[in-house]
Formats: C-alpha cells, structure tokens, sequence
C-alpha cells in the first residue's frame, strides 16, 4: 500500500514516526529518543551535504529512508518541535480551537531532504492564570473521531497533565496539573525519596489508599499537608519501603483528580460528572482509570492511536492529504 503521509509526533525527549496510507492507516511506526533536548550530535552526509544541525540529523534518521523510497511525500509534526526551543516556532493559537483552525496555521520549515515539514501550533487559553498545550491538541481532535457525546472531558495524564473541554468539535477550556513531575521531583529530591524502594510491581493497596487520602476529609486541608505521610507512614510501618512510591502516586492522582471533580461541579451547577476519555500509555491509563472510579467518575474510556489521527485530520484541513 502506497504511503500518503509522514507524521510526527516530536517531543522534549523522544520523537516517533508514522507512514500513513489513505484514511491514515499506519504502515510503519518508528520511536527514537530524539526528543528536542536530545538531539543528535554527530555529523553525517545528508543529500550530499556535510550536517551537523540536530533536527535536521533526527529527521534523517527517523525518515529518510520513506523519503528516498518516495520523494516529496508531505510531512506534517506536532509537539515541542514547534515550541520556541524547536526546529521552527509555530505560534499559538487562541482557545476555541479545532482542525479547521489548527489546520490552516501550520508553520513551515524547509529541510535538507527537499520536503517542507508543516508542524502544527499549539494552543493557548488566555486568563489570569494562562495556560497553554502543545501536541495535547492533535491528541485531542484525534480522540474526537467517532465520538458522539457532548458530555464529555478529555484527559491526557503525563508529567503535565491536561484536561480538556470541547464544544462542537472545539477545544474551549483546559486546565494542567502538574502531577508526574511533582511525584518525580518529589521521589528523587526530597526527604519522601529517601526510604522509597523503587521498581516492585504495582501495589494496587497503596496506591488505593493515597487516592483514599487524598479524597477523604484529611485531604481537604491539600496536598502540602498530605504529602507528609508518604514519609511518617513508613516511619510507623504501615506502608513497607517498596509500597511507599505507589502511595505517593496514589495521593498526587487522587488530589488531582479531586479538585478536578470539584472544578466540574462547579462549572456545570451539577453534581453530575461527565464521561472520561483518556489518552496516553497503558499503564498510567490504567492508574488513572482506577483513580477516576474510586473519585466519582463512572464513565472512563482510553482512546486508540489519537496522535496519528489527529495528524492525519490536521493535513487533510491544511490540503496536503485528501480523503479517498
């Protein structure tokens, strides 16, 4: 089958490849740890010219052989590749969002290949507090596909985790949390670190008893209390050294995911809480998942192959694929 389409998804630290055929079928999927603060560094011959600019050198890699198989195939990117610390900075672009505005924005940068890569801005939410997404949105207009309820909020859990309200097909309002990166700098650079024994499987007890912590009337006073308890619980023996890092997790997803419900009644006038959908890995799904059920979320689905989705609706808006 004929490829129609490269796609990237290029992030701070790693950087995956689709070939996609018509209606965005994958063909092949490549995943380099090329992310923009992990570029390579070595020169090497790119059509003949000596290289040593680290985007172009990632590129190479993760495609050029596609685009010497099928020369001038369109190349379309998402994520930090279009930040300001990226290979071009694709400005971004006001709240509400869709692929028809996204789609018509996309910023150019030509490469040593011949081909110009079109990478797709992020979007910012203009407030007292702003706040800003960037491959988020392409994930989000991916997952939208087939989806046929208005009630419904999206969330993409991850060192900063985004959930989003969409209208109409429109992203409209998001808020961050930052809930893995907390729990990394928390497990490697403070005290609650020190007794942590890292890499046991899951402890599903623990990391139910932080989301319990988190949402019970204890947690109401916030996390900066809470989080003492990773460490004094250990110091009474009730949590071993191994279970100490999922309740930890536990108590930052259940503090998260608790002010998010609160956020929601809020906003809606309702107790009603809306359908979940998320997007990410497995695993960290599965813990949100687990998390969403015991904070009163009922609904909770995962979306499949969102970032090739919404990279494929984004360059059928900008015209460089068409539907068959």
């Amino acid at each position: 089958m004929q490829a129609q389409l490269i796609a990237l998804d290029w992030g701070t630290t790693s950087l995956r490849a689709y070939k996609l055929a018509a209606q965005g079928r994958v063909l092949d999927v490549r995943t380099l740890p090329s992310g923009i603060m992990h570029l390579p560094k070595a020169p090497r011959l790119i059509n003949g010219q000596l290289c040593n600019d680290g985007f172009e050198l990632a590129f190479d890699e993760a495609c050029g052989d596609w685009l010497d198989a099928q020369p001038g195939l369109p190349v379309i990117a998402c994520g930090m590749v279009g930040s300001a610390q990226g290979w071009r900075e694709a400005a971004y672009r006001e709240t509400p969002a869709n692929v028809a505005s996204l789609g018509g924005a996309l910023q150019t940068v030509g490469s040593l290949r011949g081909v110009e890569v079109h990478i797709v801005p992020g979007v910012i939410q203009h407030a007292r507090l702003p706040n800003v997404m960037r491959g988020e949105e392409t994930q989000v207009l991916g997952a939208l596909l087939g989806v046929n309820t208005d009630d419904l909020l999206i969330g993409l859990p991850g060192s900063h985790s985004k959930w989003v309200e969409v209208v109409d097909g429109c992203i409209v309002h998001f808020d961050t949390f930052m809930t893995g990166e907390i729990f990394a700098v928390l497990s490697a650079h403070s005290i609650l670190g020190r007794t942590q024994q890292r890499g046991a499987a899951f402890d599903a007890p623990a990391f139910d008893f932080g989301v319990q912590a988190a949402c019970s009337a204890e947690g109401e006073i916030g996390p900066l209390s809470t989080l003492f308890s990773a460490r004094t619980l250990g110091l009474t023996g009730e949590l071993s050294a191994s279970a100490q890092p999922d309740y930890l997790s536990g108590l930052l997803i259940g503090h998260e995911l608790s002010a998010l419900a609160k956020l929601q009644r809020q906003r809606r006038h309702s107790v009603h809480l809306p359908e979940i959908l998320l997007i990410g890995n497995g695993p960290l799904c599965a813990r949100y998942s687990r998390a969403l059920q015991a904070c009163g979320f009922t609904h909770v689905s995962v979306a499949e192959q969102a970032t090739e989705r919404g990279l494929w609706q984004l360059a059928l808006a900008a015209g460089l694929v068409h539907s068959s």
